[in-house]
């Protein structure tokens, strides 16, 4: 029996990480769907798209010539016969994502994508079929609410700060942190206008990362689907 397990957050909750772990241990694919935001939003700089222009995002993000690999020790994201993995993930990329994260339209178009993703890992995609572990803030709402396993992974905002302000810039010290800030406080801010993923939806088991470690958020997770399939 194939598994989708859903799993949304804010930014620095760990998802991709707990992720990522959690597709390891069960042997499922593993798609980031914010990685395909921030690939479309390499694509409209690349392109030379004004982020202001809504319906101009809109059809760029239409014609998006990605290609998603779902291999949760090697993800990749080719845009146009280019790997844009790392190019993804630069500051600039975080501080301009938002503009296509709330274009609606751009959104629905991504949404689409996504879907198809899940539904040919549900069957016989990359993990043969087993299924897939898909992260992001609407997969348990939007994308995907008929998961087999719905989850929100939260930490609090000071627990976030200091994940990513280690992952960035390699300490949590308060200058690290303040540089953090307005990646982790903005984007949750701006995104919140078009989706919600700071408060469970019904059938979603919240998971409080805040005191927990990456091992410990695993397995609390993986609790979650153990139990749930448990039910099925």
């Amino acid at each position: 029996m194939s598994t989708v397990v859903a799993i949304d957050g804010p930014s620095g909750s760990g998802k991709s990480s707990v992720s990522r772990g959690v597709a390891r241990r069960l042997g499922l694919a593993y798609l980031d769907t914010g990685a395909m935001y921030r690939a479309a939003t390499w694509w409209c700089l690349d392109q030379g798209v004004p982020l202001t222009d809504a319906a101009a995002v809109t059809a760029a993000v239409r014609d998006l010539p990605l290609v998603v690999g779902v291999d949760p020790d090697g993800p990749t994201f080719v845009v146009d016969g280019r790997d844009v993995g790392v190019a993804i993930r630069t500051t600039e990329i975080s501080s301009h994502v938002s503009a296509v994260a709330t274009n609606l339209d751009a959104r629905a178009e991504l949404g689409r994508r996504q879907r198809a993703v899940i539904d040919a890992e549900r069957h016989a995609g990359w993990s043969g079929g087993r299924g897939v572990v898909a992260e992001g803030r609407d997969i348990t709402t939007v994308v995907a609410p008929d998961a087999d396993v719905r989850v929100l992974l939260t930490a609090s905002e000071g627990a976030r700060l200091a994940r990513r302000a280690r992952e960035l810039h390699g300490t949590a010290d308060a200058v690290a942190i303040a540089a953090t800030h307005d990646q982790i406080v903005r984007r949750d801010r701006d995104d919140s206008t078009v989706v919600e993923f700071q408060v469970a939806a019904d059938g979603v088991v919240t998971v409080d990362s805040s005191e927990l470690d990456l091992e410990q958020t695993v397995a609390a997770v993986l609790d979650v689907v153990e139990r749930a399939c448990a039910a099925r």
